[in-house]
């Protein structure tokens, strides 16, 4: 039998192709119990290097963030991304600082004529891989009243129940 010697074309890649991580990294639960949530915005994060290694060990919480609109840009405000401990030592960690978040124009300018106008809030819902990129799930959102959570809850507590009994009536047959 030939052995088939190895060219440019029929060569196997010199290093194996790494995978993107995929998911999502950080959820903001209490913006959706706080807030209806009216549309969505996808926006990239300008990060540091360390900040993006913290977010591949998944480091990173949204619970009290929001977003400042200001000067034509928009800025992630509260957002906490705890440094690694084995980051380079020469940089200063601020877990809190603020970050840019990389809108088109034509979506900052919805945003800010509604936050403006309309009295809407801009909340920060989520932070998720896309391919090798962090990305921002923001939202224009109306604040809840106190009235509206409590419904919220009644409803899904009946929901629950009516699933209950449901799952219980196929057993008994």
């Amino acid at each position: 039998m030939a052995q088939a010697w190895a060219t440019p074309y029929n060569a196997r890649p010199m290093a194996k192709q790494k995978k993107h991580p995929q998911g999502t990294i950080a959820l903001n639960k209490k913006a959706l119990h706080d807030y209806f949530v009216e549309q969505k915005f996808e926006a990239g994060v300008a990060l540091a290097g360390w900040e993006v290694k913290s977010l591949r060990a998944g480091k990173a919480q949204l619970v009290d963030s929001y977003v400042l609109l200001k000067d034509d840009e928009a800025w992630l405000m509260g957002a906490h991304i705890t440094p690694l401990k084995t980051a380079s030592t020469h940089v200063i960690a601020d877990p809190i600082r603020t970050r840019k978040l990389l809108l088109h124009k034509r979506e900052l300018d919805k945003l800010f004529g509604a936050v403006q106008q309309k009295g809407y809030t801009c909340v920060a819902l989520s932070l998720y891989w896309k391919q090798h990129l962090v990305k921002c799930e923001i939202a224009l959102a109306k604040g809840k009243k106190d009235f509206d959570k409590r419904h919220v809850e009644k409803e899904r507590d009946a929901n629950r129940e009516v699933q209950r009994a449901m799952r219980s009536k196929g057993k008994d047959d």
